[in-house]
């Protein structure tokens, strides 16, 4: 760059940063300039306090929900028999942990008077513990319970609520798969004791039931292989990378999917969500950005004597320009930046202050009895603060732009002739 360029630079920052900061402004200017840097204060605090809930959320919803589901899963049309030989030839792969078979169906749960569809999925106890953390998540009785003599089932907390069951109640469960009698053909029913109540606070808790394995194959077929193998992967983000190397070892007729297919349109539509809101709340933001557009069509009518007075001493057009976007961009860094380190405090803190808000007004906002949290979650991620501090930087230069122009097409004659 030249030293002609070097110096236009130096003197339109210099200047522009002034005219932003300037006490001698017009008062009705000043206060436009502070509603728009307000404007921008609360548009960066409030899209990076949203974006962070939602990251919570999502954090969440993927804990509690693939804390029961397994990583990936093997399946055959017509059942695996060897299911064992293929577990153990599954199990050689580096990067699978652990295999555990099941048997899975949709049945109906009665008791009394109450029906509910659930999903009945048969499980080996000890194998099931290694694939997800379901033992960990039982609040009453065991999980080694189904492996006792007898027909036991273990109940999502939701779904045992709906039926009005406890441990040690009796449900009656009816498969879609018939047995043939003298009579005609019938449903399969059956009587299970509750022996275990899980809760994760997330869907699973108002459909998911289980039983042992033994079980299964008595009441859901078949009566000696499986539906498929459930896997656990040493990394839940490479499990489809896993899955497709899985697959390679298989028999065609065999069918693989990872979580991602199973559950990622779940987490499709958290992220659509995520995406939604936040092209909503940048209006917000583009809203703030653009009032800089009054501000510096005002600061442009005040100060035509110096944009005269310039142009005279031999200012081009584009040293003009360049005051009023350094005008601007001023303006629109200092909201940023306030916003920004605001968005970041909330974001960090809006747990704390969320309980704060509940004992001072002696309500509760997220009842544990009717939502599955019990407090607001938070993550804060860098990535999401840099891009709205950029996007909000972009659209504030933006908004100089015809301002801006407008400052370099003063014309310095006509202005000096009137003063």
């Amino acid at each position: 760059m030249s030293a002609r360029g070097h110096a236009t630079g130096n003197y339109a920052l210099f200047i522009g940063l002034r005219y932003s900061f300037s006490r001698k402004r017009n008062r009705f200017t000043s206060v436009i300039a502070l509603v728009s840097m307000l404007g921008m204060v609360l548009g960066v605090a409030s899209l990076l306090t949203v974006l962070s809930v939602m990251n919570g959320f999502g954090g969440e919803l993927r804990g509690r929900i693939l804390s029961l589901v397994p990583h990936g899963f093997v399946s055959g049309d017509e059942g695996i028999e060897q299911w064992r030989s293929l577990a153990s030839r599954i199990e050689s792969l580096d990067s699978v942990l652990a295999v555990s078979p099941y048997i899975s169906d949709k049945v109906i749960l009665a008791s009394g008077r109450t029906l509910r569809g659930a999903v009945l999925t048969a499980i080996d106890p000890e194998l099931q513990a290694r694939v997800s953390k379901i033992p960990a998540a039982l609040i009453q009785g065991s999980l080694e319970s189904l492996e006792e003599p007898g027909f036991s089932v273990v109940l999502g907390a939701s779904l045992a609520r709906m039926l009005g069951v406890r441990l040690g109640d009796s449900v009656q469960v009816t498969v879609p798969r018939l047995t043939l009698t003298p009579l005609g053909a019938f449903p399969r029913s059956k009587r299970l004791t509750v022996t275990g109540i899980f809760e994760v606070g997330a869907q699973p808790d108002s459909y998911q039931a289980y039983i042992g394995l033994r079980s299964g194959q008595k009441l859901l077929g078949p009566a000696s292989g499986v539906d498929g193998l459930q896997l656990k992967t040493d990394n839940l983000y490479t499990a489809p990378e896993t899955m497709a190397t899985v697959a390679r070892l298989l028999p065609p007729e065999l069918g693989v999917k990872d979580w991602s297919q199973t559950q990622g349109s779940l987490f499709q539509a958290v992220k659509m969500e995520k995406i939604m809101v936040s092209l909503l709340l940048l209006s917000v933001v583009a809203v703030a950005a653009f009032n800089i557009v009054s501000t510096l069509v005002m600061s442009v009518a005040e100060k035509r004597r110096d944009i005269a007075v310039l142009r005279t001493m031999g200012a081009r057009a584009g040293g003009i320009m360049a005051i009023f976007v350094a005008h601007g961009l001023g303006l629109a860094a200092v909201g940023i930046s306030l916003g920004a380190v605001l968005g970041v405090f909330l974001s960090l803190n809006i747990s704390a202050i969320t309980v704060f808000v509940e004992n001072l007004l002696g309500v509760k906002l997220f009842d544990p009895s009717v939502y599955f949290i019990s407090k607001l979650p938070s993550q804060l991620m860098w990535s999401d603060v840099i891009a709205v501090v950029t996007a909000s930087l972009l659209l504030s230069l933006l908004a100089t732009v015809y301002p801006a122009r407008r400052a370099a097409r003063v014309a310095p004659a006509e202005v000096l002739r009137y003063e």
